[in-house]
């Protein structure tokens, strides 16, 4: 039972002004509400009752909120019955956008959340979209359900804006408060509301955009910037093996010069680098334009999780120790390091290469659910690897668990003449038989 002294739990003041709605209260969602919540009434709407039940006894299972945070935002009221929604007259949406299995974009949670929106919109209101799209998305898509299922006329019964959300998981410092927003809106009037509404939660400041559709293009090139990047890192790794050359002594040495990009090589997942690119290029193909840079990055990005099985392979051919049945360890489960999140992770792409060969392979991360990546990917994580059980260690994501660990402890877990292979170049070159 949720504790009823919860602030989570109790209704707003009825002294302030209706409630601002936060539709989706994960990685994205959960932090936004807590920022209005500490400042004027909000609901934050979940599909999840788990998910609501646990934010009300104060615990955020993606560890970005703290139950102290989550006390201090007195004026906010979490739950998931949608009728609550009836009584808000700001709508934040912020459920995820992902790409399905022909990595096309996947826009049920989208469309659904605009669906139960229409339903509680009323002459006024505003609907603020956060989830990532392509152009056009927001007018093209979500406003003609918000149409059909309210009754209403799009700017001039209702506004909408859009503000790409800039969360970072697992990161302490660059925080929602932090992090310059971008702003838009369907009206110039509803463009001011949207940029006013950020600026009260907002200490870096707001950058409003021209039009929605502006806004929605600069998300996704973000992080198409960023996925580009790292593919011609990867490139570069893939080369530089090759050569007999250690990548990251190149990469430190390029490095000296002031305006050299400090991006290095590694799986590509999560939910905005190793997705975002794929609604750009569908958008491109739908207007006649084939992306050769962005999808040539994703093809590369994407054959990282073979090309480390691969080299690991290799590695244990080398030392004439046999492939299939030997005994693997991926260190790490989660998109990146210190961060619970599991979505669109690639470590899946090695653990499934690993087995191809015939390995058996074990999965340890002191930060993933264990029933989540069971639920996910068919996972049973290894809670304690045994010493001395393992053919080769594959250190896929730098949790400093990890870290503090240290290459000799590490190395315990392996048998006699094993290997490692540090995707992520944490331990140091000498205590390791590869890395990228």
């Amino acid at each position: 039972m949720a504790n009823m002294n919860s602030p989570l739990d109790q209704p707003p003041s009825p002294a302030i002004s209706a409630p601002l709605a936060v539709i989706g209260l994960g990685y994205v969602g959960l932090p936004l509400a807590v920022e209005f919540g500490k400042r004027r009434p909000v609901i934050g709407y979940d599909l999840k009752r788990t998910r609501i039940e646990e934010l009300r006894r104060g615990l955020d299972r993606t560890r970005e909120v703290s139950a102290a945070e989550l006390a201090a935002a007195r004026h906010l009221r979490v739950t998931d019955d949608a009728a609550e929604l009836a009584r808000c007259t700001v709508f934040i949406v912020t459920v995820p956008t992902p790409i399905d299995r022909h990595k096309r974009p996947d826009l049920t949670a989208l469309l659904a959340a605009s669906e139960t929106v229409g339903k509680a919109l009323k002459p006024g209101d505003l609907v603020i979209y956060e989830s990532t799209v392509y152009p056009g998305c927001t007018e093209e898509d979500c406003v003609p359900v918000l149409e059909r299922a309210s009754g209403l006329v799009f700017n001039r019964d209702f506004t909408v804006g859009y503000s790409p959300e800039r969360i970072n998981p697992g990161d302490p410092e660059h925080r929602l408060p932090t992090i310059k927003k971008v702003t838009s809106g369907s009206t110039p009037e509803a463009a001011e509301r949207v940029d006013a509404l950020y600026r009260e939660i907002i200490t870096a400041g707001t950058h409003k955009a021209p039009s929605i559709r502006v806004a929605e293009a600069a998300k996704v090139i973000e992080n198409t910037q960023r996925d580009v990047n790292i593919a011609l890192i990867n490139e570069l790794a893939i080369l530089f093996d090759r050569l007999g050359l250690d990548t990251r002594a190149v990469l430190e040495a390029a490095g000296t010069k002031w305006n050299f990009l400090p991006f290095r090589p590694g799986l590509v997942g999560g939910h905005c680098i190793g997705v975002d690119p794929y609604y750009l290029t569908h958008k491109a193909q739908e207007v006649g334009h084939h992306p050769e840079i962005i999808l040539a990055g994703r093809r590369l990005n994407d054959a990282m999780g073979a090309y480390v099985a691969g080299r690991v392979v290799k590695l244990l051919i080398k030392r004439r120790r046999p492939v299939e049945g030997a005994r693997a360890l991926v260190l790490g489960l989660t998109f990146k390091e210190n961060c619970p999140d599991l979505r669109n992770t690639r470590v899946i792409d090695l653990i499934a290469e690993l087995q191809d060969y015939g390995m058996n392979v074990d999965v340890h991360d002191p930060w993933a659910d264990p029933q989540e990546a069971r639920h996910e990917y068919g996972l049973e994580l290894t809670l304690k690897p045994k010493l001395g059980t393992y053919d080769a260690i594959v250190l896929a994501v730098a949790h400093r668990q990890y870290r503090e660990m240290g290459a000799g402890a590490i190395r315990t877990w392996l048998k006699a003449g094993g290997v490692v292979y540090d995707v992520k170049h944490m331990l140091p070159r000498e205590a390791v038989e590869g890395r990228l």
